[in-house]
């Protein structure tokens, strides 16, 4: 198992540049095709001239002004994946809102790349549950950087909150090609007595076996806290120096509010290390 094609999300925010370059990283690790995507927020009843009159001024030059944003994000893009050796590239602008655009493309992709939510980014206080969005609509595993902090590498010392579930299960597989290269894998099971018929007489036995046989060597860790999971993984993580926490995403999406499980609000409001998701 190998990922062939990554999608990673490109715009003009400050983060854009790293989490470009980890993309690369990984692509060329896998021998995979990258594609930067940049979505124009144009959505398609605008963009088809369904609903407004595309000859405003006021609308002609707003969507001039996001195709030329979207233009100048791919630039940078083309330019940082030529700059890391990227064997296989391309740019693609996308005529769509960022949440249902990036959701739609990923589909097509093996793994996606996002940042977490920054506030202080303005496109953030227009878009604040992207990464939400996209880890719960588009059915691939979702790579978030923190927006604090700088991770030229990911995945050497990966940590795995292992509690049973479909999202945890489909998490760990999902990452499968990471952990391959990780030096030190950890499988956390936080409290695994208080669930009953899931881990089995040892906890953590089963898929630690089943790591092994994808030839990654692991270390199992039961943890017990009093306090909420979320901050426990994250203060695990610290104490590991994790560059890589890979979990489920537990939550589902009504329309378009998002409601999210307690320990994924947590990791991503306060992630301090990349975490992959998967739903």
């Amino acid at each position: 198992m190998s990922y062939k094609t990554i999608l990673v999300h490109v715009d003009q925010s400050r983060h854009a540049a790293m989490r470009i370059k980890v993309a690369a990283n990984i692509a060329i690790a896998e021998g995979a095709h990258l594609i930067g995507a940049a979505l124009s927020g144009i959505s398609n009843l605008i963009y088809q001239g369904n609903t407004v009159d595309l000859g405003g001024s006021i609308v002609a030059g707003r969507i001039d002004a996001l195709l030329a944003d979207a233009k100048q994000a791919l630039a940078q893009f083309n330019a940082i994946a030529k700059a890391e050796g990227v064997a296989s590239y391309e740019s693609r602008a996308v005529n769509d809102d960022p949440q249902g655009g990036l959701s739609l493309q990923a589909r097509y992709a093996d793994l996606v790349v996002l940042s977490q939510t920054d506030m202080e980014e303005p496109v953030s206080r227009i878009i604040p549950d992207l990464p939400e969005y996209v880890t719960l609509n588009c059915a691939r595993p979702v790579l978030i950087l923190p927006y604090a902090g700088q991770f030229d590498r990911v995945g050497d010392n990966a940590l795995i909150a292992w509690d049973g579930s479909m999202e945890a299960t489909r998490a760990i597989s999902n990452a499968i090609p990471l952990l391959r290269r990780a030096k030190n894998v950890t499988v956390a099971l936080f409290n695994p007595s208080t669930q009953y018929g899931v881990h089995g007489e040892q906890p953590g036995a089963d898929i630690a076996l089943f790591l092994v046989r994808h030839g990654i060597k692991v270390e199992v860790k039961p943890q017990h806290c009093a306090i909420d999971v979320g901050n426990a993984l994250l203060s695990l993580a610290a104490d590991l120096h994790a560059d890589l926490l890979v979990m489920g995403c537990y939550g589902h999406t009504r329309f378009r509010e998002l409601l999210l499980g307690g320990v994924t609000h947590t990791l991503l409001k306060t992630m301090t290390v990349p975490v992959l998701m998967s739903h």
